[in-house]
This record gives C-alpha cells, structure tokens and sequence, in this order.
C-alpha cells in the first residue's frame, strides 16, 4: 500500500492530517475507527478481498436522531414483533464483493442483528434484529460508522430507493461524440486527398484526433479498466481483462503513430470499440430489467382469499385485487396475504414465513398483523392496511431459510469454460501477434487487438440467463409459477412424480355428497357448518360448500390435526369430524369410500360420503407421464378407490394409501436414496414436509389461500392438464441453453480463424461483438417461444 493512501478507503492523505495506527496510515478519524472496528471483531479479513475497499465515514452527528421516534420507525419495517424486527434500507455505497461480505456479518459487529442478506443489483440490505437488545437507529449508525450510510427518506420511502443509475447512458453519449467527430476528421486520409491544404494541417488534425479520444479512453472505458483491474487483484481472469487489454494497446498504439508520425493510428476503431461495447451492455442491461419487471409485477401468486362483503356474505377474490379498508376472513393455515389490523377477539399467528421461527404469537383485537404469517386456529378477521406488495410476497418466497441447496448444470459448464476461455485467449492472442510482426507490424497489433476483442464471451455468459428468464415468464403466463430458475433444471431432470389424491388429482369442486346415519336437525346444522368455516383441507371445503347457508355464532376453541380431522368447540356444542381413525369409530365401509364421519357433543352422528371427482383430463395426461416416468399416487385417505383408480390410470401406476404426513415424506426419501429425481404433487396442506423433501415440490392452488414456502412452484388448478407439457418445455429450456452454448462457441470459432489470419479490422469486432449478443439474445428467445407453442 503506498503511504500516501488511506489503508482504508484509498483516498490520498494529506501529510498535516496523517494519522498512523498499527503501522498503517489512515486519512481520518472516522477511517481509523473502522479499521479499530473490524479487527477489534476479527473482521480484519475485510481487506483481503481488494486494497482500501471501504468509504470514509461520513460526519452524522445529530443526523438520524428522528430514528428514535417509533411512529417514524415503524414505517420504515418490513415487520415488528416483540423479538423480531426486519428492515430492508437502500446502501448507494454497495460496489463490491468486500461490500457484501461485510454487510452479510454486522452480526458480529453489533449484539442484536440476528442475520442480513444483501440483494447487490438493488443495493439493498435487509436486516433482522431484536428490538430489545438494539435499535434501527444504532444500526443506521453502525452503517455510517463503517461507511455505508444508508439512503432514507421519509416521505415516499419505497420510490426514494428506485434512484436510476444513468452513468452507462452518459459513458456511451461520450463514446459516440468522439467516434463520430473523430470519423469525420479522418475522412480525407481514408480517401487520401492528397491537396496542399490537407498535407499542411495533417498534423494539427492528428493530435486533433488524439485529444478528442482522451473523453472515450479515460471516462468511457473507465469501467472496463476497473472490473479488470479489481479482478486481477483477486486472482481471476474475468472477461473485463481482455476488452480492457485490447482498448489500452490500440491507444498506446496510435499514440506512437502519431508522435512518430507512422500514420493516423486507431483512434477511430478505439473510438467506435467503447461505443459498440458499451450499447451492447446497454442492451443487456435493458433486457435484464425487462425480465426482472416481469418476474416481479406479472408472476403474482394464483391464490385467493375471502372477502367479506358488506351484506356479511363471502367471496373469494385474487389477493392481487385486495384493496385498502377490506375486511378478509383467514382460516386455519391460510397465509396472511397483507399488513392489517385484527378484528376478532384474538388470534395466533406463525411467522415461520418471514423469520424462519415457528413458535406462535398471540394477537388481541386491534393489534397490526403483518404480511407473511400463518393463521392458526379458529377463523380470524382482518381489516387491510396496505394493498399487496407482489415483491414482498416474493421475498417471502424466495427466503434463504426455504431454499434447496442444488447443483446447477448449465452454471457448473459456463463456468468451466468462462475458467480456460481467458487464458487460452491470451495465448491465442500472443502467438498470433509474435507471428505476424516478422511480417506486418500494422497487422500484428490489428490481429492481437481483434482476437481479444472478437472471442469475448459475453455471449456465452448471457445464454442461461435469458433463456431461463423467458422461461420463467411464458410459465408464469400460463399459470405455472416458479420460485427460481433453478427449478427449471430440476424439472428437466425428473424421472418420479409423486401425486397427492385429495385436492391433487381430485377437485375440491362441489361433487356428489350424500349423507349416512342419524339425520341432523337445523341446531346440528349450524354447528357443523361453523367449524368447517375455519378448515382448509379440500374436503372440509366441499363439505362446507354442500351444507346450506347457516346463521354464523362464534368457535370458542379450534383445532385442526394434519391429516386427521378437526375438533371445534363453540357456544352451544363440541364438534368432532374427521377420519373413522380419529372419531375411534369403525364402521363396515370403512374402507370402500372417502367419508368424513361426524361427532356432535360427543354422540356419533354418521358420514358424509364423497363421491371424489377426478380432474380433467386426468387419464390422458398420466397416459402421457407414464411412458417417461415412474408414477406414484400417495394418499392420506383410505384404499376405498383404489378399483376406481386402478381401471383410469396406467397399469405400472402404484398406488399408496393411508400415508400420515410423516409418513409420506418419508416415502419420498426412500425414493432419493434410490437414486431418483422426485417430483412431488399435493395441495400444499398436509404434503408440507413431502413437498420440501422432494427435489421439486408443486403445490396445487384452486380456490384457497394455503401457500408453503416448502414448495418449488405454485400451480394453477385449471392448468392441471398440462403437467406432460410442462416437464417437457422443462427439458427443451435446457436444450435451448446448450444450444445457445454452441452457437456461442461458433461464432467465436469463425470469428478467430478470421482475425488470426488477419482478416478482421478491430472495428469490425468491436461491431460483431455486440451483435453476437444481440444474436444470442434473440436466438433463446425464439426458441423458447417457439417450443412453448409447439404442439
């Protein structure tokens, strides 16, 4: 480190303000502290990743003192329990990898934040800490301290974070100026006129020429110089070295023509290299946002949630239709969709979604309930705060604790070949130029310059991103909703699919009912109807559908037993009804038909026999899977329709019946330590543990607000038919991908060939470069589109 930087920040010290500790010398107070900081916390490795990587601290005395005020705080989170608290702040200081690495361990620098993750495009940390050990406004100076001070404003906060980053525009705008400008001052020698006036100012029009490529060298091109400089620093060999390699040697070059007066030089070719490179990331750039627009605002969740009208009636509605003022009723296990206020007496809520914590908190009437929690219990009503934040829900989705830990394919093989590609092109490029300048020293540099610039592989690095980005949105068009692009590959590598019965294959429509046992009086009635208000399971559903329209009184007492039933205690009774198992009653076709038998303050009443319809299309769509696939149905109910099941699907089907939960997770597990790929499908209910277990886990939405974040995908019940498609795009995605993979490598193989032999001027390359993205781009997304409407 030269002693004249800060070993902090970098910044030139000042000799009157040096302030040297431990050896180092640093450039202020605030400098030094960070420093004393992070080695008094063993974080020291901090400057391992780059030199001087961090930013003066700025002076904040007195500056966030409004953070103490709660009402003010309690706007900026994300979410507020008594033990937990979650804030996601805007870092504009966010550069770099030692960036993330810091910020992903405030931990250890601060008692009381228990995690924080970094999303590095948006520069945005979200942290989670406890209320009572610290405060957001210690962890704001805590930021500043360590010099990311946080960007805050309080009026419109969420807009005040969407600041546009126009530096790209204005480098390409400085390109374009001086390529322009320069090609027209170059003109008279391309064409040689050899007049008397253009001999006597050639000079003057040549260091012209140089003076006006100095913007698009130095300013243009800057980020070139530093992503290559910072990835040699590190040890790697990004695809930054070359581009910034080839820009520096035409420069040097022409600056050598021109002092010596051997010719007018490259400046032309330089000029026109930044710009074609710089629209190209342009392009890139653009198209990334596009995609991240449409993951972000058109692949909504498909789940509904009910509403209550006015006249106390009941409608399911999308949760992206919830509006202000509202008032929703959430069942047991439903997902509380949006921040409100609790209506009804009290409730108990599960924040597993959001802090990864399953002990539930207790709510009374009046207290704000958060997005993101779990309803348990008796049925609760809310009134709404905030319309739905798609990417809040999104958030919760994609939360690290419910991630599965898989190998990427496609990334393992860019990588790979991103690993030699560089080096080899340097080789290429160093053989070439010693073999050429024994011939030509003018086609030497032209060759070493165009190898460089016409084998970068942007192209190759663009190919997986785009395709599975389009793939995302065209399944999000049609109703299948993927947690990542990582599923994709999943899916294109599954050879078991596991299918739940109740809710999965069959529908929770209104089918055929029929009752046996004691007839219920109008009292039994109405006690029956309200404790199936608060159940999710699909046949507590149908059932609640079936039985007519009763008068609502309160439920005392609720519970719900996974997989067995449900115990409800209200004003004027007890209701018990579930499985024979857990009513502890047997009854001679027990075991030939689904039924719900019933309790009424504890005398057995009878059953409701449900005559289960089968979804559409469900004999021809497994008719298609088992020619590709091992089948599995895995039912939690009783083998009363396994004739029923055994004559519509394929003879090599197996069939599972009377699976607890833990029973059927499992099940799976058995199947992965065979060697399988599993592809789980259930309503996401009682199939939590199976669907997470699973190397895919899809869970079926029809017209309830259940949401597992255990699940690799959201279905939409009338897209049940199109599995086969589905696992099929799936497998053409990815050979799409390796397709594109080709496509790049072959375009780089002809390029080369052309520019070893010197045949291909810098400026050409500069030009193919960026149309070979542009190629790229357009070839993965044709494809992608095109196979998704292939018959």
């Amino acid at each position: 480190m030269n002693p004249s930087q800060c070993f902090h920040c970098g910044n030139e010290v000042v000799e009157k303000d040096e302030i040297l500790f431990d050896h180092k010398s640093f450039c202020c107070n605030g400098c030094k502290t960070v420093y004393e900081i992070f080695s008094q916390n063993d974080l020291s490795c901090y400057y391992d990743f780059q030199a001087a990587p961090g930013a003066t601290p700025p002076d904040i005395k007195g500056k966030y003192d409004f953070l103490a005020n709660e009402t003010i705080v309690t706007k900026l989170l994300d979410f507020q329990e008594s033990t937990t608290a979650i804030v996601s702040l805007y870092i504009p200081h966010i550069h770099c990898s030692s960036c993330i690495w810091i910020l992903e361990n405030l931990q250890r620098l601060q008692p009381g934040i228990i995690t924080s993750q970094v999303n590095f495009p948006n520069k945005k940390v979200r942290i989670t800490y406890h209320p009572e050990k610290t405060n957001l406004k210690e962890i704001v100076e805590l930021l500043c301290a360590i010099g990311y001070e946080p960007y805050i404003s309080l009026e419109n906060y969420s807009e005040g974070q969407k600041k546009v980053d126009r530096s790209l525009i204005y480098k390409l705008g400085v390109a374009f100026f001086c390529f322009g400008n320069i090609m027209l001052l170059s003109f008279p020698e391309y064409f040689e006129v050899g007049e008397f006036w253009i001999e006597q100012y050639k000079g003057f029009f040549r260091w012209l020429i140089f003076v006006l490529s100095l913007p698009a060298f130095i300013y243009s091109a800057s980020g070139y110089y530093v992503a290559a400089w910072k990835s040699m620093k590190q040890g790697l060999l990004n695809m930054e070295i070359p581009i910034a390699l080839g820009i520096v040697v035409m420069f040097v070059r022409s600056t050598v023509d021109i002092v010596f007066d051997y010719g007018q030089g490259f400046f032309d070719s330089m000029c026109g290299l930044i710009f074609f490179m710089l629209l190209g990331k342009l392009f890139q750039q653009k198209t990334y946002d596009f995609l991240s627009f449409e993951r972000d605002y058109k692949s909504y969740f498909p789940i509904a949630i009910t509403k209550l009208l006015a006249n106390g009636a009941e409608e399911a509605v999308q949760v992206y239709d919830i509006q202000k003022g509202n008032r929703l009723l959430i069942r047991n296990q439903e997902l509380i969709p949006v921040d409100g206020i609790l209506i009804s007496e009290k409730a108990s809520i599960d924040y597993s979604f959001v802090t990864g914590e399953a002990v539930p908190i207790e709510k009374k009437s009046g207290d704000k309930i958060f997005a993101g929690g779990k309803q348990l219990g008796k049925v609760i009503e809310m009134e709404v705060l905030f319309s739905v934040s798609q990417s809040y829900l999104t958030q919760l989705w994609s939360n690290d604790v419910f991630q599965k830990k898989v190998a990427q394919q496609y990334k393992s093989i860019t990588d790979k070949i991103s690993h030699y590609f560089t080096p080899a092109l340097f080789l290429l490029a160093v053989v070439a130029f010693g073999y050429w300048i024994f011939i030509d020293v003018s086609t030497a540099f032209n060759v070493f310059t165009a190898i460089l610039i016409v084998a970068c592989p942007c192209a190759l690095a663009l190919t997986a991103p785009f395709t599975l980005g389009n793939v995302l949105r065209i399944l999000g068009k049609r109703k299948l909703y993927l947690k990542n692009a990582i599923v994709i590959e999943q899916l294109a590598k599954v050879d078991t699919i596991v299918f739940d019965k109740t809710g999965t294959i069959t529908t929770n429509k209104k089918t055929a009912i029929t009752y046996e046992g004691d007839v219920l009086n109008d009292t039994e009635l109405l006690l029956l109807k309200n404790a199936l208000r608060g159940s999710n399971h699909p046949l507590s559903r149908r059932l609640y559908d079936f039985i007519p329209p009763q008068e609502k009184i309160e439920v005392k007492h609720f519970e719900e037993v996974i997989g067995k039933g449900v115990f409800a205690e209200l004003e004027t009774g007890t209701v018990k009804l579930g499985s024979s198992q857990f009513l502890q009653h047997m009854s001679e076709n027990t075991h030939k038909k689904t039924k719900v038998h019933v309790e009424i303050n504890g005398v057995y009443k009878g059953s409701y026999v449900f005559n289960n319809q089968y979804r559409q299309g469900l004999e021809q769509l497994f008719e298609a899977l088992a020619k590709k696939y091992q089948l599995v149905v895995l039912s939690g109910d009783n083998d009363g329709e396994r004739r029923i099941l055994e004559k519509m699907l394929p003879s090599s089907t197996q069939l599972v019946f009377n699976q607890k939960p833990e029973q059927k997770l499992a099940y799976i597990d058995a199947l992965q330590q065979q060697g399988k790929n599993v592809m789980m499908i259930g309503d996401g209910l009682n199939d939590a543990g199976a669907l997470a277990q699973s190397n895919v886990g899809i869970s079926i939405s029809e017209n309830v607000n259940v949401f597992s974040p255990a699940c690799d995908g959201i279905l939409d019940a009338s897209q049940f038919q199109n599995i086969a498609f589905f696992l099929k795009y799936s497998k053409k995605a990815m050979l799409t991908i390796y397709m594109s993979f080709g496509l790049s490598l072959l375009y780089n193989a002809v390029g080369l060939s052309y520019a070893v032999t010197g045949n291909l001027l810098p400026i050409v390359a500069a030009i193919i470069m960026p149309l070979s993205t542009i190629t790229i781009v357009s070839f993965v997304t044709i494809m992608s589109n095109f196979f998704a409407v292939k018959k």
